[in-house]
């Protein structure tokens, strides 16, 4: 008789566990602000939840069961974060990513003012504005030494203009310090404004994630609130809804999937001729078992795994005396 301990590795609580991304979710009904909802989710879990999937979405929605209403989900409008088009960190020297001309009152950070125009008349001062807007471009290039900056006389969005750019030459112009901008200034006389290279990447996850997954309703973000964060609507199907970040309301927080491990004992009889401890024999061993398994209802979440002697090896002989109830 030989015997071994085989471990089953068992993931809990699966009703409420993403499979692809090994997270949890936890619904709080005890109504917060977004503020607090996060501050919750990070001292007792990871963070608050973060949608990435129809299947996350799915999965939430099963959770909510009969609640009808709305919690908050871990995305928010970051309204400060600007940023270059050109985004080669090689490109620029110390400091030269923060530089900044906004004129007086700017940027104002309204919700559908994203985009950066160069105010060329005067001083050449910066303001934010509607990126669906019609305006003149400056590009920069590179390959033209003598010519940084190129200004294309012809009206696009700034999407348009940034595609525009990185087709014809490098990328929308960035301006990295009060020389380039000066440079700006008498390239294009008796122009109002251009586009260049600045925006705002506003919608961010609270835990950093850089998923682009989206699921607003319909009409959805109207931006109308001062700071804007995003709730889960589960009397719209999970579907995403904007609203003021100081409204109170339940949210969904998420962390790692708990593990729970359980080791039983396996002996068997030697077979004539066999190595029990044959990497072969004992792989083939865990594919029967976990067979057994998954036909008592088991799924695929289960691991097995040998558990190793001091000396190596998976199965040792032992020598016991029959007992009467062997017999």
């Amino acid at each position: 008789m030989e015997k071994a301990l085989l471990i089953i590795i068992a993931l809990s609580g699966l009703s409420a566990v993403s499979s692809h991304a090994e997270r949890q979710y936890h619904f709080v009904y005890e109504a917060k602000n977004m503020s607090e909802a996060q501050r919750y989710c990070r001292e007792k879990h990871t963070d608050l939840a973060t949608v990435d999937s129809m299947e996350v979405v799915e999965l939430l929605n099963n959770m909510a069961g009969q609640y009808n209403q709305s919690a908050w989900i871990g995305l928010y409008d970051d309204r400060d974060a600007w940023r270059w088009s050109m985004s080669d960190p090689s490109f620029y020297g110390p400091g030269e990513t923060e530089f900044r001309q906004w004129g007086n009152g700017e940027p104002n950070n309204w919700h559908n003012e994203q985009c950066t125009m160069f105010y060329s008349g005067g001083t050449g001062t910066w303001h934010d504005d509607d990126c669906n807007k019609g305006l003149y471009v400056v590009c920069f290039d590179v390959t033209r030494p003598n010519a940084t900056f190129v200004r294309i006389n012809s009206g696009m969005t700034w999407t348009e203009a940034q595609s525009y750019c990185r087709e014809h030459h490098t990328d929308l112009a960035s301006v990295r310090n009060l020389a380039e901008s000066q440079q700006i200034v008498e390239l294009s006389p008796g122009v109002d404004g251009y586009w260049i290279g600045l925006y705002r990447d506003s919608w961010k996850w609270s835990d950093g994630s850089n998923s682009s997954f989206k699921y607003w309703a319909e009409n959805k973000p109207n931006l109308s609130a001062l700071k804007v964060c995003v709730a889960a609507a589960f009397h719209n199907s999970g579907k995403w809804e904007d609203l003021d970040c100081g409204v109170e309301k339940p949210f969904i927080c998420y962390g790692p999937v708990p593990v729970s491990m359980q080791v039983i004992k396996v002996r068997v009889e030697k077979p004539n001729g066999v190595d029990l401890n044959d990497p072969a024999f004992l792989d083939a061993m865990l594919v029967e078992a976990k067979k057994n398994l998954r036909a008592q209802g088991l799924d695929d979440n289960v691991q097995l795994a040998w558990r190793k002697q001091p000396d190596g090896q998976v199965f040792q002989k032992k020598e016991e005396k029959k007992k009467r109830d062997e017999l």
